[in-house]
């Protein structure tokens, strides 16, 4: 290949500018992708993207010279104005992703504003000839964008119900008993969930991408290559379709926790599938197409970057001060925080019908946790209180912790019983708000207590004392005056954008938080008072406060 016409100081000045970006942009998209399946994908795309780009750098089309120095001029001028105004969004829209990494239009702003400034530089260099020809690698990493929700769920959601309805209907067919109730399926074992036997659709996203890869890597036509991507997605929900009737057998024949099993297994056959699929319709449609002839080395012309050395300099050192006004922002905010008491759950393992509570697929990629767990048991009462009944009730813990960074700090207030209980058919009966509770002579966590039934009036009816406790890392200095302020304790988080507004003005970014939620749950009604000496009884033996160093 002939060798490039740019000064070396002028080629990795502009390097540097662009990886810069890219870094940056790939490292806050990288939290979506660790911690959501759906979109795990997502950690090969940046480098199948720069693959493709050196495949098209290969066949680059011959330089726009510009034609007179004027025009060159102008151009520059463009340039330079369009690349300060896309510098100066990028500002805001780091300072909103450090308080909010989980709101997606801030991921598609800043994937629009990287991949502008990329293209921009492309059009210095080689003129609207070169921004046509390497539009798409440069582009292809808004493939591994997560979608915004107001589109994703409805798609995803209306694609799983439909994939379990079909499957329901095509397994009874088949001699296998099943009911379809809402996104359960009954069979003779138990109740699938939905999560189990249709969670392949997020294989849909996989699709798309591997689509989109090969028709580039085949070099189809816009028609092609939309008949290929059609092709992928109706292989997808044909995979989703066969994994949920081969999940749904298993668990008829077997049981459903043999589900858990196979599950996975189901999962990676289907992106092979749909890989293989893919690339099979692709070759297809790639024969008979006629191919551009290659451009010879020597033909292509060497580009000349209009924007000098001392642009790109500032361009990197504005992304740098970009990073540290950020981090600035933040710090400053936080100055004073100090450190609070590590605490964990201490698991009751040896307790009666201890068992651990399965955490859904969906639960995990909304909560976003490090460490997550729950648990349920049986309680006899005379073990706990002054009354000494006879009997047992039901207990249920969940604990939570986030590591700092990586989320939102509103995520912590999603799990919480007057949140979660009513969703699942409670009706909240009483708020009795947050008291403090002694773990050992010299640590105490407040607690706020709520109550819920279920059922009518009666036999079948239940009841639920829930205690709820979400605790910051590092806060400033509370006197135990200000209990009743503990953060975010008092109301659930809407998502509002004024909420998330309200935590850039603060500065206010996730210093690490844990949750923990502990249900009481009777067959008769308790009151306010019994049940919270009960929780008094039994909260000291499932908190285990960590030794500081």
């Amino acid at each position: 290949m002939k060798a490039l016409a740019i000064p070396r100081g002028q080629l990795v000045a502009g390097a540097l500018a662009l990886l810069g970006l890219w870094f940056v942009l790939c490292r806050q998209l990288s939290g979506e992708w660790s911690v959501n399946e759906q979109y795990s994908y997502g950690w090969f795309v940046p480098f199948f993207a720069a693959f493709l780009f050196w495949l098209r750098w290969e066949d680059r089309p011959p330089v726009d010279s510009g034609g007179r120095k004027s025009e060159i001029g102008g151009r520059k001028g463009i340039a330079i104005g369009l690349a300060i105004l896309v510098l100066l969004i990028l500002f805001p829209v780091r300072l909103f992703e450090v308080a909010n990494p989980d709101w997606r239009p801030l991921d598609w702003t800043h994937a629009a504003a990287v991949v502008a400034l990329t293209l921009l530089v492309i059009w210095t260099a080689g003129g609207w000839a070169w921004v046509r020809h390497f539009a798409f690698p440069v582009c292809f990493i808004f493939a591994a964008v997560p979608w915004i929700t107001p589109i994703e769920e409805p798609i995803v959601q209306g694609l799983m119900r439909s994939v379990a309805a079909v499957a329901t209907e095509t397994i009874t067919l088949f001699g296998v008993p099943a009911q379809i109730e809402g996104n359960l399926i009954r069979v003779s074992t138990g109740l699938v969930g939905v999560n189990e036997a249709c969670s392949g659709v997020r294989s849909l996203q996989t699709s798309l991408m591997i689509g989109l890869l090969f028709g580039e890597l085949k070099r189809l036509s816009l028609a092609r290559r939309g008949l290929l991507i059609i092709g992928a997605i109706l292989l997808a929900l044909l995979a989703n379709l066969g994994r949920a009737l081969f999940l749904i057998w298993i668990a008829a024949i077997q049981n459903v926790s043999a589900v858990d099993r196979w599950h996975d297994i189901a999962g990676y056959v289907i992106v092979a599938l749909v890989f293989c699929g893919s690339l099979a319709l692709a070759v297809a449609f790639a024969k008979g197409q006629r191919l551009k002839a290659t451009v010879e080395d020597g033909e292509s012309g060497s580009p000349k970057l209009l924007l000098s050395t001392f642009y790109f300099l500032l361009c990197l050192s504005w992304l740098i001060a970009v990073e540290i006004g950020v981090e600035t922002w933040y710090r400053v905010h936080e100055h004073g925080l100090i450190a609070r008491e590590r605490w964990m759950a201490r698991w009751p393992e040896t307790a009666k019908d201890f068992h651990d509570i399965h955490i859904d697929e969906t639960t995990k990629r909304i909560l976003r946790f490090d460490e997550g767990r729950g648990a349920t048991w049986r309680i006899q009462r005379s073990e706990v209180g002054s009354q000494k009944s006879e009997g047992e009730d039901a207990a249920l813990l969940y604990f939570f912790r986030w590591r700092p960074g990586g989320n939102s700090a509103l995520l912590a207030n999603l799990h919480r019983p007057d949140v979660c209980l009513p969703a699942s058919g409670w009706t909240q009966m009483g708020d009795y708000g947050v008291r403090s509770y002694r773990i050992t002579d010299n640590f105490s966590l407040p607690f706020r207590h709520f109550l819920f039934s279920q059922g009518a009036t009666g036999a079948r009816q239940r009841f639920a004392h829930a205690f709820f406790c979400l605790r910051e890392d590092r806060v400033r200095n509370m006197s135990e005056d200000s209990l009743a302020r503990e953060e975010f304790a008092q109301e659930p988080t809407q998502w509002s954008r004024q909420e998330r507004l309200s935590l850039v003005a603060q500065g206010r970014r996730h210093l690490g938080q844990q949750v923990m939620e502990f249900v009481l749950l009777s067959r008769e009604e308790v009151g306010r008072e019994e049940a919270e000496e009960r929780f008094a009884a039994v909260i000291p033996g499932i908190v285990k406060v960590e030794n500081r160093k």
